[in-house]
């Protein structure tokens, strides 16, 4: 039996300080904004996402930079990106990898698939068939993937980022809900302002040639330092009941057949951590905690056939749940800590 590949992995990292973490964040942000333009925010909240440990669904029309988006991204936190155009008749095997007989050897060797990456770009994925887009599950909850009855770890860090075309239905699959429920994020572009879009085809003029290309901001094991600096960081109690209550509040929801599972409620914390420490912040508030609500919960949400003939969208119910469900009572520990004249 040939031994399993080489598989790169970065060693566990000491945790960077706060303000160290928000100052590449910002470092990395800025670069990738220099690139892509427009989307600050949508750019920041998928950082934010890595950052967690998580992986983004970008799911919007073509053409507005999504897979722009992705590639600078990797780019500037120094992980190696693979993209992967997904079509009808792509295979599992098309992106784990299988095994090959070598006549030299007289063995059969496992060849590793694009998925043995830093960042891995599934682009299109809901043109693939359900059996090819679960190949990612695995990948996406456990770091490995399993061939012919036997595992291989990915390289860490490990990310994920698909993008998915909402307006076509022929030659589509919908993405199941348990694939659904592994990205911690879905992010909606939209189409840039007058002045944005002047940016973008004068940034094309200004480089001369189609590609866009950026330079490291940061290496994969900063990246997984970084993570670490997140990782350190502590929730006040009342901030996770609120994320609790948001949760718990679309599953009761008139509009709401299924609603949002404790994974939707920790992947709401986990994020708003990260945006607070991206923000230079060693405590997580309320406003970290809504302005995710959408990217965070409104996937997770299966409406009921009343609401969907209706007109209804999770996106709406999403923001209803944040406008009913009251805060936390009180302010916590670390943030009176840091309130003015404490």
């Amino acid at each position: 039996m040939p031994a399993d590949p080489a598989i790169p992995q970065t060693p566990s990292a000491a945790p960077l300080p706060i303000p160290e973490v928000a100052r590449l964040g910002t470092d990395v942000l800025e670069r990738v904004s220099s690139v892509v333009v427009g989307m600050r925010e949508p750019l920041r909240v998928a950082f934010a996402t890595i950052l967690a440990g998580g992986h983004v669904l970008f799911e919007d029309v073509p053409g507005l930079g999504k897979t722009l988006a992705a590639r600078s991204i990797a780019a500037a936190v120094g992980l190696d990106f693979r993209r992967l155009q997904c079509t009808p008749d792509l295979l599992p095997s098309d992106i784990t990898g299988s095994f090959v007989y070598v006549p030299s050897t007289a063995e059969f060797e496992f060849r590793p698939g694009p998925v043995f990456t830093g960042l891995f770009l599934a682009d299109e994925i809901n043109r693939t068939s359900p059996k090819t887009q679960s190949a990612l599950l695995e990948a996406m909850a456990e770091g490995q993937v399993s061939v012919e009855g036997r595992s291989f770890p990915l390289p860490t860090p490990f990310h994920v980022v698909a993008t998915a075309n909402p307006i076509e239905s022929e030659g589509t699959y919908a993405l199941p809900e348990a694939q659904l429920d592994r990205f911690m994020v879905r992010l909606s572009v939209g189409y840039p302002d007058e002045a944005g879009e002047s940016r973008v085809l004068l940034a094309r003029v200004a480089r001369r040639h189609e590609v866009a290309t950026i330079e490291p901001v940061i290496d994969a094991a900063t990246l997984a330092a970084m993570q670490a600096g997140v990782e350190a960081v502590d929730v006040d109690p009342d901030v996770v009941a609120y994320c609790v209550r948001l949760a718990a509040a679309t599953r009761h929801h008139r509009s709401v057949e299924v609603g949002a599972s404790p994974r939707g409620s920790q992947g709401l914390l986990l994020v708003a951590r990260a945006l607070a420490v991206l923000d230079g912040r060693d405590f997580v508030i309320p406003d970290d905690v809504k302005s995710v609500a959408v990217p965070v919960l409104a996937h997770r949400l299966t409406l009921t056939v009343q609401a969907w003939t209706s007109g209804v969208r999770a996106e709406q119910v999403v923001m209803e749940v944040v406008n009913t469900v009251a805060g936390p009572p009180a302010v916590g520990a670390a943030q009176r800590a840091q309130a003015p004249g404490a």
